[in-house]
C-alpha cells in the first residue's frame, strides 16, 4: 500500500468529528485525489457501515443503504429514520461517490443532515467536487445544507511536489517529472511509479477514457483537440480550429477532465491529456496539428509552431521554425530545450544540403554536451566532422574536433580526446589565425592541464591568448585565462591562478557568457579543492552550482567535489550524502564521489571500503590522469592503513607516486609519501610537497596539526596530533576522533595510550555523535535561517546555494523534525538545541 502523505489534518479532522457525533461530513475532491485511502485509513481499525453510490445509467432507488442492510421499502423519510436506527448500532458511515447519488438517496442526505445532530454518529458521503457543477443535483442538496449546523466539508487535497517525490525514491525515479505530470494526483502517482517503465501507465489510460466515454460524440471529439494542445488551447484557438464543436465545451468542463485557465482551456492533469491523445487515430492527429499550425503561423511561438509542424508531418515547416526555436532557447539558457528542438530538426533534415545538416549537427552536439548528454554529443561531433571531411571544409572540421575533445573528457575517453585535440591544431594551423585556432589551442591547454602539465598548460593558455588578443576575440581571451589559470592553480600557485580565474569570469560576466561564466567558477572550486583550500572551494563551488542549475548546465562534477570538501572539513555525514546522490552520473563525477565516500567509510570502519574504493580505480586507470589516479590511490593507501594492513598500504601509495613526483603534484606526492612513510616504506620525501605532510614527515606534529587546522581539516589535525609522544597531545587527539566517529583511528590511539599506562576515557556512544534531529551541516545552517524568519530566497543567497536546492533542505528539515511548517520547525529545533550547535 502507498504510504499515505500529506494526510495528518485530515484524519485528525475526522476523528474530531467522530469524537464530536451527530455529523454529517462531505469529504470532496477531484477523480484520484486520495477520498477513499483517506477514509479507508480512517475507518481502518473502527466498525464502520459502507455503501457505494454505482455510476449506473439508470441507478438503483437507496442504492447505498442497500449495501447497509437498511430498509429501502418506504420513502426517503423513512429510510432515513431506518439509517438513523443503524447509526445506533454502529455510529460510522461512510458513503462513497455521492456525486453518482441517484435522487432518492440524495433525499436521505437532506434528512440525515438536518436530523444527525440528535446522534453520535458521523456519516462520511465522498463525492468528485470536480464533477459537481452547479447544475448537478448534489451541488443543490450541498447548497440545502449550507446552513445545517451539523453538516460541514472538508476537502482533500491534492499531493505536494515534496510529498510526490518522497514517493518516488524508494523507486528512483523523478519526483519533479511525476509530479509535473500527475500534478499530485495520488491516482496517477501511485500508478506511474507501479508502471515503472511507461509515463503513461494502462490503468490511468483506461481511468481517463472511462471518464471521457460518458460525454456525447461531439464533446469527445473536442476533447481529441484540446489533447493535441500541449500546455493551454486558447479560446481562439479553438474557435479557430474546431468552432462547430466550441458549444460542446461546457459539457467538457463539467466532467471535470477540462478546467478554465486564464484565456484558455486546460486538462486538469498532464496525464490525462497524453491518455485522449493517444488515442486520436493517427490521420486525424495530424489534420488537427495541421488545422492548429495555420492558425498560430500569423504570430505563434517558433517552439510551439515546431511542435504543430511536427504533428502535421510537415518537414519544411519544422525546418524552418524548429532551428529558430533552438537557438531562442539556447540564448535564454534553456538548453535542454535547445537540444531537444535541434534533434526535431535533424529527425527531418534529409532534404537539406550536406553543409546544412552538418551545421545543424555541430549545433545539436553543442547543446547536448552542455547538458551533459555526452554520448549524444560524441555522436553528432562524429557525424558532422564527417559531412565536413567529404564536403573538403577542413576549418569547420578542425573546429567541431576541438570541441568534440572536450566532450570526450566527461566520460573518460581521454585517450581519444587527445587524438582529437592533436587532429584539430593538425588541421587549423594551416590557416591563417582565427578563433577556431585559439579554441584548438586552448583546448590543448585544457588536455595538458588535465594530466598535471602545468607548464605546458599555461604555454599552450598563452599562446591561445596571443591569438584571441590580436582578433580582438574577447570570449576566446576569457577561454585562455582559464587555461593559464587553471594550470597555474595546479600548480600551487595558488593567488596566481584565482586572479587569472577571476579576470576570466569578469571577462565572461561583461560579454553576457553564461558558459565562461560558469567554466570559471566551476575551475576555481574543484581546482581550489584539489588544493585543499577548502573554505574558498567550497564558496565558489556552491556559487557554480547555483548559477549553473538556473542554467540547465551540468553540474554533478562540482557537486562531487562539494562531497569531497564536505568531507576534508569534518561533515561526514553530509559529504556521504551528497556522494551517494552521484553515484549514477559519469564517469569523472562518479570516481570523485566513491573516493569521498569511501574516505568516509574507511574513516567510521563502516562496511563497503573496497566496493567503492575498487570502482573508483577501474574507473580511473583508462584516462591513465594523476588527477584521477592520485586522489584514488591515496584514498586506498588510508583505507589500507586504517585496517592495519601495511604491505597493501605502500603498494597502494606507491602505484600513484611516481607519477606525482613527475608531475610535481604538492597534495597527491605529499600524502602519497605520507603513507610509505607511515608504514616505514620511504625516508624522505621531497621538500616541495604540501606543507602539512611534510611537517609530519619532518615530525613537528604540532605544527601540522596547526596547518591542517589552518585548512579547516579536522580529522588530518587530530591524525597529526595523534603521532606525537605528548600523552596530552594525543588524548586531545583522541576526543576529535571521538566526536567525528573515525572508530578505526580512535581505537588504534586508544591502543597506544593504553600501552603507555594512560588513563583513557571510553568513547562516546554512537547516539551523542549525531545531532538529535540527524540533520546535516548544510540542513543546520539552513534551518538557523530559516528560524531566523529568513524566506527561501534569502537563504539562498546567504548561503549562495541555488533556490531549488534549498527548497530541498527545508523539505528534508520538517520531514527529518516530523513537523508540517517552518514556525514548527523552529520551534523543535529550539526544544533539542540544533540553534546552538556549531558547524565544524
Amino acid at each position: 500500500m502507498t504510504e499515505l502523505l500529506e494526510r495528518e489534518d485530515l484524519l485528525a479532522q475526522l476523528e474530531a468529528a467522530r469524537v464530536e457525533g451527530g455529523r454529517l461530513l462531505f469529504v470532496g475532491g477531484e477523480a484520484g485525489v486520495g477520498k477513499t485511502s483517506l477514509v479507508r485509513a480512517f475507518t481502518a481499525a473502527k466498525p464502520a457501515l459502507h455503501g457505494s453510490c454505482e455510476n449506473l445509467a439508470t441507478p438503483t432507488p437507496f442504492g447505498p443503504f442497500l449495501d447497509v442492510g437498511v430498509d429501502i421499502g418506504g420513502e426517503p423519510r423513512q429510510v432515513a429514520v431506518a439509517l438513523l436506527r443503524e447509526l445506533e448500532r454502529t455510529p460510522l458511515l461512510v458513503l462513497e461517490d455521492a456525486h453518482w447519488a441517484d435522487g432518492a438517496t440524495l433525499d436521505v442526505l437532506r434528512v440525515l443532515g438536518r436530523r444527525i445532530d440528535g446522534t453520535a454518529a458521523l456519516v462520511l458521503a465522498t463525492y468528485r467536487d470536480d464533477e459537481v457543477d452547479s447544475e448537478h443535483p448534489l451541488r443543490i442538496v450541498l447548497g440545502e445544507l449550507a446552513s445545517a449546523a451539523a453538516v460541514s466539508r472538508i476537502s482533500v487535497p491534492r499531493l505536494s511536489f515534496d510529498a510526490v517525490r518522497k514517493l518516488a525514491e524508494p523507486h528512483g525515479a523523478d519526483g519533479r517529472a511525476i509530479h509535473r505530470l500527475t500534478c499530485g494526483n495520488a491516482f496517477y502517482v501511485t500508478e506511474i511509479l507501479a508502471a515503472a517503465e511507461s509515463s503513461l501507465p494502462e490503468t490511468v489510460r483506461d481511468a481517463v477514457l472511462a471518464r471521457a466515454k460518458t460525454l456525447e460524440p461531439a464533446a469527445r471529439r473536442l476533447l481529441d483537440v484540446v489533447s493535441v494542445v500541449p500546455s493551454r488551447a486558447e479560446l481562439w484557438l479553438l474557435e479557430a480550429v474546431a468552432g462547430d464543436l466550441i458549444e460542446r465545451l461546457g459539457e467538457c468542463l463539467a466532467s471535470g477532465v477540462l478546467r478554465e485557465e486564464d484565456d484558455g482551456i486546460v486538462f486538469r492533469h498532464e496525464l490525462a491529456r497524453l491518455a485522449i491523445e493517444s488515442v486520436v487515430a493517427p490521420d486525424r492527429r495530424r489534420e488537427l496539428h495541421a488545422r492548429i499550425l495555420i492558425a498560430l503561423e500569423s504570430g505563434g511561438d517558433v517552439a510551439r509552431l515546431a511542435h504543430h509542424a511536427e504533428g502535421a508531418g510537415d518537414s519544411a515547416a519544422v525546418l524552418r521554425y524548429a532551428p529558430e526555436a533552438a537557438r531562442r532557447a539556447a540564448a535564454a539558457s534553456a538548453h535542454l530545450q535547445a537540444a531537444a528542438q535541434y534533434a526535431r530538426a535533424l529527425r527531418h533534415s534529409s532534404s537539406l544540403s550536406s553543409f546544412e545538416r552538418a551545421d545543424l549537427l555541430a549545433a545539436h552536439g553543442r547543446e547536448t554536451s552542455v547538458t551533459g548528454n555526452h554520448d549524444a554529443s560524441i555522436a553528432s561531433r562524429l557525424e558532422a566532422i564527417e559531412l565536413y571531411r567529404q564536403l573538403e571544409d577542413p576549418l569547420r572540421e578542425g573546429d567541431v574536433w576541438a570541441r568534440l575533445s572536450l566532450t570526450y573528457i566527461a566520460p573518460g575517453r581521454n585517450a581519444e580526446a587527445e587524438r582529437a585535440s592533436t587532429r584539430s591544431i593538425e588541421l587549423l594551423e594551416k590557416f591563417p589565425p582565427g578563433r577556431e585556432l585559439a579554441n584548438a589551442y586552448c583546448t590543448q591547454a585544457y588536455m595538458r592541464m588535465l594530466s598535471r602539465d602545468n607548464a605546458a598548460g599555461v604555454e599552450w593558455g598563452e599562446k591561445a591568448l596571443t591569438v584571441a588578443e590580436a582578433l580582438g576575440d574577447d570570449d576566446g581571451v576569457s577561454q585562455a585565462l582559464n587555461m593559464i589559470g587553471t594550470s597555474h592553480l595546479m600548480a600551487g600557485e595558488i593567488d596566481r591562478g584565482i586572479g587569472y580565474l577571476l579576470r576570466s569570469a569578469d571577462l565572461g560576466r561583461s560579454l553576457q557568457d553564461e558558459n565562461r561564466i560558469s567554466s570559471a567558477l566551476g575551475m576555481l572550486g574543484s581546482g581550489l579543492g584539489e588544493m585543499y583550500e577548502l573554505e574558498l572551494a567550497e564558496k565558489f563551488l556552491h556559487e557554480h552550482i547555483a548559477f549553473s542549475e538556473e542554467r540547465d548546465f551540468v553540474t554533478s562534477y562540482s557537486q562531487s567535489w562539494l562531497a569531497a570538501v564536505h568531507v576534508y572539513r569534518g561533515r561526514w555525514d553530509e559529504g556521504a550524502a551528497l556522494a551517494k546522490s552521484l553515484l549514477a552520473d559519469t564517469a569523472i563525477s562518479r570516481i570523485t564521489a566513491l573516493i569521498a565516500l569511501g574516505r568516509v567509510r574507511a574513516r567510521r570502519g563502516d562496511p563497503g571500503v573496497a566496493e567503492v574504493l575498487d570502482e573508483a580505480l577501474e574507473l580511473a586507470k583508462p584516462g591513465g590522469h594523476l588527477q584521477r589516479l592520485g586522489h584514488v590511490y591515496a584514498a586506498r593507501a588510508e583505507a589500507a592503513w586504517l585496517t592495519g594492513d601495511r604491505e597493501r598500504t605502500v603498494e597502494e601509495a606507491h602505484a600513484g607516486y611516481p607519477l606525482a613526483i613527475e608531475k610535481r603534484h604538492l597534495w597527491f606526492a605529499g600524502e602519497l609519501a605520507y603513507w610509505q612513510w607511515k608504514a616505514s616504506s620511504l625516508q624522505e620525501a621531497p621538500d616541495w610537497i604540501a606543507e602539512p605532510y611534510r611537517l609530519q614527515l619532518e615530525g613537528r606534529v604540532r605544527e601540522a596539526a596547526d596547518a591542517w587546522r589552518a585548512r579547516d581539516c579536522p580529522y588530518e589535525a587530530a591524525r597529526a596530533l595523534a603521532e606525537s609522544d605528548d600523552v596530552e597531545l594525543q588524548l586531545a587527539a583522541l576526543r576529535e576522533l571521538d566526536l567525528l566517529g573515525a572508530g578505526p583511528a580512535a581505537t588504534a590511539l586508544r591502543r597506544a595510550l593504553q600501552a603507555r599506562g594512560a588513563t583513557v576515557p571510553r568513547g562516546p556512544r554512537p547516539s551523542t555523535r549525531a545531532n538529535p534531529g540527524e540533520l546535516t551541516t548544510r540542513e543546520l545552517d539552513v534551518l538557523r535561517l530559516v528560524a531566523a524568519g529568513k524566506r527561501n530566497a534569502d537563504v539562498a543567497a546567504e548561503l549562495v546555494l541555488s533556490p531549488r536546492t534549498v527548497d530541498h533542505h527545508v523539505s528534508a528539515i520538517l520531514r527529518k523534525l516530523q513537523v508540517r511548517t517552518r514556525g514548527e520547525a523552529a520551534a523543535a529545533a529550539s526544544e533539542l538545541g540544533l540553534l546552538l550547535l556549531q558547524d565544524r
